[in-house]
């Protein structure tokens, strides 16, 4: 509901973006649970070189805190803005914070950049997608559609 009874329809292209961050996000979890559980092995099938497992591995642990507060941040942004709760915006900026942690860690404080080879663009992406769906949350909020 609006001011004066107005009802605000979801637009179609909210169910298309909190699908995609569902997905998006939704692997994310997925990569840090079997990260968490399978270790090496996992790291392996996703075709890290045993120098990158090696530098995972030695990671701080506040690293794999940001970590989990990114992705699972994310899976929680992309499903209230599916319920059209206004708490999307702030959550997805959570995620965001953890993905900002995280590479600061790799760009600045570590020598991730130089070990990850060709993976380190990835996390470019992420950070993208990470603001992408902070800009959207905003928009869909600023609308009136989330609530």
């Amino acid at each position: 509901m609006s001011g004066m009874g107005q009802t605000i329809r979801t637009p179609w292209h909210l169910w298309v973006v909190g699908v995609v961050a569902l997905l998006w996000n939704g692997f994310g979890c997925v990569d840090y649970f079997m990260t968490q559980m399978q270790g090496e092995a996992w790291l392996t099938s996703m075709g890290m070189t045993a120098a990158q497992i090696a530098y995972f591995d030695a990671m701080p642990a506040w690293t794999h805190a940001a970590w989990a507060i990114g992705v699972w941040g994310g899976l929680l942004g992309a499903l209230l803005l599916l319920l059209r709760r206004k708490w999307a915006l702030p959550v997805f900026v959570a995620s965001f914070l953890g993905w900002l942690a995280g590479a600061i860690y790799s760009f600045a404080l570590s020598d991730g950049m130089e070990v990850m080879g060709n993976m380190w663009p990835m996390q470019i992406v992420i950070g993208a997608a990470c603001l992408f769906f902070i800009w959207y949350a905003r928009m869909m909020t600023r609308k009136g559609v989330l609530r």
